[in-house]
């Protein structure tokens, strides 16, 4: 069986649409190489925002790697903090933290948690646990950079289940009323929850339009397309506009391992050595 640390993928911010395909896979087999090493990990809602991470992190996000801290950087803040699994090899591979790291992914006092902790982790703006906190953090950075004349945009990745939390739509009121254009949320609309299918749990849809009533600008389209989301990163309203933005990327939970797309099941788990080798055989065959 291969090992998806040894697949060859050039070091630093990508600069075509072809590597940032390749390096969404790439996520995903780092995601199941550090979850070998925990023991049990978040694989599905990991795969079904690879894209969206790989846009981030290797096109979008303004970032000093050799200084993780500096002032203009653009923030980063994760809602489902669950998915920093697939955050770290970001941050290891952009020189952010050192690659060893890895290695001891969650093990007795290793920096590296299930969720991430900013105080120990370089790269990491804010620690998550608790859904549902994260927009609020983002909104309160983006109003900090209102006030002390700083131009970077924040970013909030949310998963759709976590739109059930009453404190987003607070943060997203907010936001409008701040008139905070600089801040950018990202819904990893994948439709399935850790306790079932989202519509069942507590429905959230019409989600464009409760956003856009909300006051926030709003576009919607298919979250593992990675020229699109390249756009549309691209074309964000300038950092001094008033209006917040959303983007509603539609996903798939597991994508990239047929298995576990058809089973919503891998939302947390660990694959055996037979179901190893199926992810890791299916994820290569596409970068081969």
């Amino acid at each position: 069986m291969s090992n998806p640390t040894l697949v060859d993928l050039p070091r630093g911010r990508s600069r075509s649409i072809a590597e940032l395909k390749r390096r969404a896979d790439w996520i995903r087999l780092q995601t199941i190489e550090l979850t070998e090493i925990a023991g049990s990990g978040h694989y599905a809602s990991t795969f079904s925002c690879a894209e969206i991470l790989a846009m981030l992190y290797y096109h979008a996000l303004r970032l000093k790697p050799s200084d993780p801290s500096w002032q203009d950087r653009d923030r980063f803040v994760l809602g489902k903090g669950h998915v920093a699994i697939g955050v770290y090899p970001c941050l290891a591979d952009l020189g952010m933290l050192p690659q060893e790291w890895l290695r001891r992914y969650t093990r007795l006092g290793s920096p590296l948690g299930d969720h991430p902790d900013m105080t120990k982790v370089p790269g990491i703006d804010f620690s998550s646990g608790s859904i549902g906190h994260n927009l609020s953090v983002g909104a309160g950075m983006a109003l900090s950079a209102r006030l002390r004349g700083l131009d970077y945009r924040v970013f909030a990745l949310l998963g759709d289940g976590e739109l059930n939390e009453g404190q987003v739509w607070e943060a997203a009121m907010a936001a409008a009323h701040y008139r905070l254009g600089n801040l950018v949320a990202i819904v990893d609309a994948n439709g399935t929850s850790l306790d079932g299918p989202v519509s069942e749990v507590m429905g959230v849809e019409p989600i464009v339009d409760k956003w856009r009533a909300f006051g926030w600008k709003v576009d919607e389209f298919d979250g593992h397309d990675i020229s699109a989301l390249c756009r549309w990163a691209d074309r964000l309203p300038p950092i001094d506009s008033s209006t917040p933005s959303v983007l509603i990327a539609r996903t798939t939970k597991g994508k990239g391992v047929s298995f576990m797309e058809a089973d919503p099941g891998w939302h947390l788990g660990y694959l055996g050595p037979k179901d190893r080798e199926r992810a890791v055989a299916e994820i290569e065959g596409r970068l081969a």
